[in-house]
């Protein structure tokens, strides 16, 4: 007899300063290291460091996105956690700070400097890229 999928999975994203969402979804999307995990009910279990990007769930039909910095998820067939230095929706992101960062980072990267760490740069630009989108700005805006 064929095992019976959930149809939804419980999604608990936390930052440490407040629990950022709780409730049930139809999918979870989220950065991982290596590149986005798409996360339906009834998926293998997981656990997998998280890099900032976007994470997005649909909950009745609706698509939220936000923005999460380095972290964790851990998925069970019928539940999501996602444990994050920190989470910002749309209404929160600073996007002159993002776009601050975000040209700092693009400065670095054309310096040519010896003293460059490539991958830290990287990583700032995009996480401030990541905020910008979650933001709704245009990218070059």
């Amino acid at each position: 007899m064929a095992e019976i999928l959930p149809e939804k999975l419980d999604l608990e994203i936390v930052a440490p300063t407040r629990q950022v969402f709780a409730g049930a979804v139809q999918e979870v999307t989220v950065p991982g290291r290596e590149g986005y995990l798409g996360i339906l009910p009834g998926h293998a279990p997981l656990l997998s460091e998280l890099k900032p990007g976007l994470v997005s769930f649909v909950e009745d039909g609706v698509r939220t996105v936000l923005y999460s910095g380095w972290g964790f998820v851990e998925v069970l067939p019928d539940r999501v956690s996602v444990l994050v230095e920190e989470a910002e929706f749309p209404d929160e992101v600073d996007v002159e700070a993002a776009m601050a960062a975000r040209s700092e980072a693009e400065a670095a990267l054309h310096s040519h400097s010896s003293e460059l760490n490539y991958t830290e740069v990287m990583e700032r630009w995009e996480a401030a890229v990541a905020r910008l989108q979650v933001a709704g700005v245009a990218p070059g805006s």
